[in-house]
């Protein structure tokens, strides 16, 4: 089992500060767009790759779902989503992602929020997901946007008095490691263009729903640089099902 950041004290301390830690689904920019692309959970079996404090998985089951599995590489992230988001129906389990295995037809929705860009071998992986939903099963995630890794620092360009003065993207075409400092630590990342991350899905037979580049609502505009990210996309979500013949 590979390494995690969020395993390191001080990184974990620090992810503890944020909005999204402290407040939930309500402290997530992108949050209001992600639920619109969610299914129906009601009986529903769920799977919940990088769940990190268990949110989401807390949403499913308050939502119906008749069983949802939490998988995250990170013991803190898991011990702090037993604590904050347990209920019955629920079960967490320590694993990477990219190293699980489950029957075929074992989920009806997967979802994942934030993590995909830490996986190395992302078609592996959707080739997993796809034998693991049934038939008509329904994949939502999120990621960063492509534009936002392609750099690598994930930081703007900086006038000489310190003011903004763009975005840069730079190596776009050249898919792989990255190493991107957030919340002041180094972290590696892996980009892939916005073509690797839908072609992929349509070639494991997977049926596009809806593609969606969040933009910070409303509600959030007055905290500090939240108007600096209609300037770039951040995020990306998907919600695809399993319906098509791979290869089509």
């Amino acid at each position: 089992m590979g390494e995690n950041r969020y395993d390191d004290e001080v990184f974990f301390q620090k992810y503890g500060g944020m909005l999204r830690s402290r407040k939930g689904l309500a402290g997530a920019g992108e949050w209001p767009a992600l639920e619109k692309l969610l299914p129906d959970f009601s009986g529903q079996r769920v799977l919940d790759l990088g769940c990190g404090y268990g949110w989401h998985c807390r949403y499913g089951a308050d939502h119906g779902a008749a069983s949802v599995l939490g998988v995250d590489l990170s013991e803190r992230m898991l011990n702090r989503a037993a604590e904050l988001n347990s209920a019955p129906g629920i079960t967490y389990r320590r694993a990477a992602m990219e190293e699980l295995d489950f029957p075929e037809d074992s989920f009806d929705i997967v979802l994942s929020s934030l993590a995909f860009h830490y996986i190395r071998d992302f078609p592996r992986l959707i080739g997993g997901i796809s034998r693991w939903l049934r038939m008509g099963g329904a994949l939502v995630f999120s990621v960063e946007h492509p534009v936002f890794t392609a750099y690598g620092s994930q930081d703007w360009y900086y006038g000489e008095d310190g003011e903004i003065l763009h975005f840069p993207v730079d190596r776009y075409y050249i898919e792989g490691e990255r190493e991107a400092v957030f919340l002041g630590e180094r972290v590696t990342k892996y980009h892939r263009t916005l073509t690797t991350y839908l072609d992929t899905l349509l070639r494991a037979g997977f049926a596009l729903s809806r593609v969606v580049e969040p933009q910070p609502p409303e509600e959030m505009m007055e905290l500090p640089g939240m108007r600096d990210e209609l300037r770039r996309p951040m995020m990306l979500l998907v919600s695809a099902r399993k319906g098509q013949r791979p290869g089509v």
